[in-house]
């Protein structure tokens, strides 16, 4: 299978007909037809229905057509990528940021690819660790930073930090110590994440290790919700220490690290190892673990660093 192919395929599937393809191709017709005719005998199967009015294509022909757009654009990327290889990066990037770490990261790192990556225009994509683990197979975003270094299809996870998890209490609450046993956790009402979501696993897990049952008053998945319902003394909640470093400091709310083993979470730098890397995203990605190591260094992020060079 060639490109060319592919390249034909496409013009013939956006001009509707060999003769409007050929046309705008600069191919003789009789030659794109035969070339759309060996590309057919390759896959095996019959990409387009022929009629007085055109071509059109058959079931088998629309699924073709969504890898051969991907194959081509995926040559693209690398054709410009040896192009701008020695060139200052440039183009498009986007990045995907759960809602913790977006709340810590995303303005450090406009500022930073503003100064030190002009040409570079990032895009920030917030949600839930999950989807983002989706958009990055699906191509929609180029790296993304992720909770867990557990194995998933197609993509590369280099763990950057470990961060402790903390039960976090009302600011006018019983003071208690920087440091508590989960088993002491137990005695305090949580709102926490529904049970789907990746924090509440390790906590359920951390429980279920030590046989330890917590109260449980309310579930509700809106971080900023969560740390509302805190703040107005509702319950308590488990939270990492840097989601809630800003209330912390401004006296909103109360933090200590919950000692227990697997009381902990990773943090990781993902890319899609089937598609390969600009010279921009790859900018982006060694100007954003930079930062990170260095809020980690300073307290801003706490944390213990853990990326091997």
């Amino acid at each position: 299978m060639e490109l060319r192919q592919l390249r034909y395929f496409v013009g013939v599937c956006e001009a509707g007909s060999l003769l409007q393809a050929a046309s705008r191709l600069h191919v003789a017709q009789p030659a794109l037809g035969q070339q759309i005719a060996a590309l057919e005998h390759e896959v095996g199967g019959k990409l387009f229905e022929r009629s007085s009015r055109g071509m059109a294509l058959t079931e088998a022909g629309r699924v073709f057509l969504e890898h051969a757009r991907v194959v081509l654009a995926d040559v693209e990327r690398a054709r410009l990528s040896v192009r701008d290889a020695n060139a200052v990066p440039r183009g498009d990037v986007a990045i995907g940021l759960p809602t913790t770490i977006a709340l810590l990261v995303t303005v450090p790192l406009l500022k930073a690819c503003r100064e030190r990556l002009p040409h570079v225009r990032l895009k920030v994509v917030e949600a839930y660790s999950g989807f983002l683990s989706e958009w990055l197979r699906g191509g929609r975003l180029d790296l993304a930073i992720l909770f867990g270094d557990a194995s998933e299809p197609t993509l590369a996870k280099r763990a950057l930090l470990e961060e402790r998890l903390a039960l976090v209490t009302h600011a006018n609450g019983p003071r208690t110590a920087a440091r508590i046993s989960l088993a002491k956790v137990a005695a305090h009402p949580l709102v926490l994440p529904g049970r789907e979501h990746g924090l509440r696993r390790i906590i359920d897990q951390a429980c279920a290790a030590a046989s330890i049952e917590l109260d449980v008053i309310a579930e509700i998945e809106s971080l900023t919700s969560v740390k509302k319902a805190v703040e107005a003394g509702i319950g308590s909640t488990i939270l990492s220490m840097s989601s809630v470093a800003e209330e912390v400091a401004a006296g909103k709310l109360r933090a200590a690290a919950i000692t227990d083993e697997g009381m902990t979470r990773r943090v990781v730098c993902a890319t899609n190892f089937a598609r390969p890397s600009t010279p921009a995203a790859a900018a982006v990605i060694a100007l954003a673990m930079e930062l990170i190591q260095q809020m980690v260094k300073s307290g801003a992020w706490p944390a213990r660093w853990i990326e091997k060079a």
